[in-house]
């Protein structure tokens, strides 16, 4: 009798032991599941701006975007909208700090990838200015040349854009910058770059290269008052292959290299005939 009571006694242990054991699983189950969750409505994704392209009260201005404009089919349409949106403000940090408007403009265009980084989406930081000391406004953490590097956070845009004008104006390091030819915007990439703002050994090359592809130095002279050069198209002269010609012959009359005249026909040999048209000049 005492050995049946006994194995009933350990049977209801077990039983009384398990209950609690299988919804504490259960409950860490729960809790796991509300956890993962949690975690997952924290990821927002946030949509890239609308590509557009903005008209200003600038007519010297909407006409270089037009000029942009007609060459989208072989440019980036962001940068466009980029610079349609920000030249205006550009332009007044030049006037005001004396920085051209063509640097400022390509740097911001590098340093927020045309408005669409994450550091400009989040923090409307156009400039990648890292906090430093002194700083006392807002701030973020991203990863760069370290990680989890303090940024600075701006509630706009035409604050990122002063703060940048004013944070060159105010550095030991960049003053030099101002002491260079006006608005010598290859001097002044390469400054930047000597000046350490950016550790990419390529960063002057693509300042340079973005202010020559989008012909960011017109607004440089438009903040001037100054009218657009553009440029010259070379005069093409065409010649007509006439009986007995070589193109020694032809070389001679109009005094170029057979190699010049070769290159600018693509012509892989001496050989030509009568009626070929030959670009001269």
């Amino acid at each position: 009798m005492n050995l049946i009571l006994k194995k009933r006694g350990l049977k209801s242990l077990k039983k009384s032991f398990f209950i609690p054991i299988t919804r504490v699983c259960f409950c860490l189950g729960v809790l796991l599941l509300i956890s993962c969750g949690s975690r997952k409505s924290h990821k927002v994704k946030r949509k890239l701006p609308k590509i557009e392209i903005v008209k200003t009260k600038n007519r010297a201005v909407n006409k270089e975007i037009n000029k942009l404009k007609k060459r989208s089919s072989v440019l980036n349409k962001r940068t466009i909208a980029y610079i349609s949106q920000y030249a205006i403000m550009a332009m007044g940090e030049m006037k005001k700090f004396k920085i051209p408007a063509s640097i400022t403009l390509a740097q911001g265009i590098l340093e927020s990838g045309s408005g669409a980084s994450q550091l400009a989406l989040l923090s409307n930081n156009h400039f990648g200015i890292k906090c430093h000391k002194g700083w006392r406004g807002k701030s973020v953490r991203y990863d760069d040349d370290k990680k989890q590097e303090c940024f600075r956070k701006y509630k706009e845009v035409a604050t990122s854009y002063r703060d940048h004008s004013k944070f060159l104006r105010s550095k030991e390091r960049y003053a030099f910058l101002f002491k260079l030819k006006k608005y010598d915007y290859k001097s002044w990439a390469k400054g930047l770059r000597k000046a350490g703002y950016a550790t990419d050994r390529k960063y002057a090359d693509n300042l340079i290269r973005l202010i020559e592809r989008y012909n960011l130095d017109h607004f440089d002279r438009i903040a001037r008052g100054k009218k657009i050069k553009e440029p010259k198209r070379k005069k093409i002269k065409i010649y007509s292959v006439k009986k007995g010609d070589t193109l020694y012959s032809i070389t001679k009359k109009h005094k170029i290299s057979v190699e010049d005249l070769k290159r600018m026909n693509n012509l892989s040999s001496n050989e030509i005939y009568i009626g070929q048209e030959l670009r001269v000049k």
